[in-house]
């Protein structure tokens, strides 16, 4: 099924007849050739006319509500409004007021709202949810730890006899009543975490739309609630009453029988803490946890969510392959065109990607029905990667494989594309060869070009960061040739170098941290990381899956 997207589908919006060719971004008006001057006949200069395939690509500044036509390219401090060009310098109203530049605001704005997103989806929430499990947990032992008690009250109680029974179903309605109320307690806490976490995750949304979105405006309105969100209520700490037994005397029953102390409630205004990553130690040997015969040659390709489905695919096979962490085959799902993916990979609902060279085409795989999602012209998609906001990022080669580059997809819209550096540079080498990509959890992107024998890493925007062509070592006598790419959870970067047998590991700036190459590797090809921090390698050579300890 192809993109709903597609230009062949959208008609003009001005002639309402002809195909679709063209869109102006300023206006949000789709246009054919025909009728751009029409559109463009008015006395605005902001018009800005892209391809259709290009359309919101660009910043979509406030337009000035003072001057018809014109777009705001400064904000007023004082007003706090948005101001276009002509309110600064014919103006009076802000003469003298602290004028900044809208752009400046805007990139400001962005960077502390991906700030955001990390801190929210990757520190905030999780310490909330550990600490409704904590709570979880210590409401569902309350049965075990009151039957404890209730067994020690009956245990004293039968050396008593029967004149102390009274007494004993009077001091057991008194635990039950205590029971009640600690249940109560906790509960109401727990329901104060989840509000808090229901809280969290609405922000985390609504500040994704933001960052998704092209509209300037809604990011100079945009005030971070992460301080706010952080803010934990009081810990209880809840002391389990206990029996105090007494020496038995027939004639003070009520009094020598014994007490149950009462419970015990304090508030600890700073008992939670946010959740710190911690960090990880290189194991000084990698051990090798698991092996899986995937019964194919020329191993590609691994990724996986869980430990019960490990996809795969293989060079020169239509077949994906899907183990569960025993090794044993769940299913096989098989490409469209039947030709073989030139890569795999996970959406957050689970759904398989795979790019067919073939067909030119990004296809989805949902219970086994296959979709296309998008389909290209003059390029040929290669290797794929889902981002932390759930885009799409897909390496790319020409026709003639002259060039390459990376292109972002939200859905099925084009939103980026990563091709060259500041000085106009190709960034990537114009080859067929592999070029597989990752994202970093500090949101670079970082893609193994084996055409180029280097590791290319470019920030959020494209911009470059490194480059890494690999290091010294005696066991490494060939050219570094890296092929598959990973990160992990403390933004490691983790590279396969086919040619020496080995993984190359380096830390979130390009530098060398060291090896794993003594777990019997054969020619490691597609590598991944999951959220155990636990390495699969994609063995071209003999179509194993293995999968490695590499931290501590």
């Amino acid at each position: 099924m192809a993109s709903s997207n597609s230009a062949q589908d959208v008609r003009c919006d001005i002639c309402k007849d002809a195909k679709v060719q063209m869109h102006c971004d300023f206006c949000h008006v789709n246009l054919c050739i025909n009728c751009i001057g029409k559109h463009v006949s008015d006395n605005y200069d902001n018009h800005r006319i892209v391809a259709y395939e290009q359309r919101d690509t660009i910043s979509i500044y406030p337009r000035c509500a003072t001057h018809k036509g014109k777009s705001c390219e400064f904000h007023c401090k004082k007003c706090n409004t948005c101001l276009c060009s002509f309110c600064t310098t014919v103006a009076d109203t802000h003469k003298g007021h602290p004028i900044s530049v809208l752009t400046d605001i805007y990139i400001s704005k962005r960077e502390a709202i991906e700030k955001d997103i990390d801190e929210l989806a990757h520190i905030i929430s999780p310490t909330f949810e550990e600490i409704a499990t904590g709570l979880e947990s210590e409401i569902a032992n309350l049965d075990k730890e009151y039957e404890k008690l209730s067994f020690v009250l009956s245990k004293h109680g039968e050396e008593w006899h029967r004149e102390i029974n009274n007494i004993v179903d009077k001091m057991k309605m008194e635990i039950e009543a205590i029971k009640i109320k600690h249940t109560n307690i906790l509960k109401n806490h727990l329901d104060e975490m989840k509000q808090k976490q229901n809280l969290i995750q609405e922000t985390l949304l609504k500040v994704n739309r933001i960052e998704k979105s092209n509209y300037v405006s809604m990011f100079i309105e945009y005030s971070s609630k992460n301080k706010e969100l952080s803010n934990f209520p009081p810990k209880f700490q809840v002391t389990l009453p206990t029996f105090s037994p007494q020496t038995i005397n027939t004639k003070q029953l009520n009094e020598l029988f014994g007490s149950l102390t009462p419970l015990s409630i304090t508030k600890d205004e700073n008992g939670y803490k946010l959740k710190k990553l911690s960090a990880k130690e290189l194991l000084r040997e990698p051990k090798l946890i698991t092996s899986i015969d995937t019964g194919f040659e020329n191993l590609q390709s691994v990724t996986c969510q869980n430990e019960g489905e490990i996809w795969t695919n293989a060079r020169n096979n239509s077949d994906m392959k899907c183990f569960d962490s025993g090794g044993s085959l769940i299913k096989t799902v098989k490409t469209e065109s039947d030709a073989a993916p030139f890569d795999i990979a996970l959406t957050r609902d689970g759904d398989l990607l795979y790019s067919d060279g073939k067909s030119r085409t990004l296809n989805k795989t949902i219970n086994e029905e296959k979709e296309e999602m998008i389909r290209l012209k003059n390029w040929v998609p290669k290797q794929l990667c889902i981002t932390s906001s759930g885009d799409l990022l897909v390496t790319m080669c020409s026709d003639d494989f002259t060039q390459s580059k990376v292109v972002r997809f939200s859905g099925c819209t084009m939103k980026q594309t990563i091709q060259f550096d500041n000085e106009g540079k190709p960034l990537y080498s114009g080859n067929n060869k592999m070029k597989y990509i990752t994202e970093n959890r500090n949101l670079n992107i970082c893609l193994a070009d084996s055409g180029a024998n280097a590791v290319v890493v470019v920030n959020k925007a494209g911009k470059l960061r490194f480059r890494y062509t690999g290091h010294p070592c005696t066991n490494n006598t060939k050219p570094f040739q890296p092929i598959g790419i990973t990160t992990d959870s403390q933004c490691q970067i983790l590279t396969a170098d086919e040619a020496n047998n080995c993984i190359h590991i380096l830390d979130k700036d390009g530098q060398f941290l060291g090896f794993i190459g003594n777990c019997n590797l054969k020619n490691p090809y597609g590598i991944y990381v999951n959220k155990n921090d636990d390495l699969y390698i994609a063995e071209n050579t003999g179509g194993k899956v293995k999968k490695i300890q590499y931290l501590k």
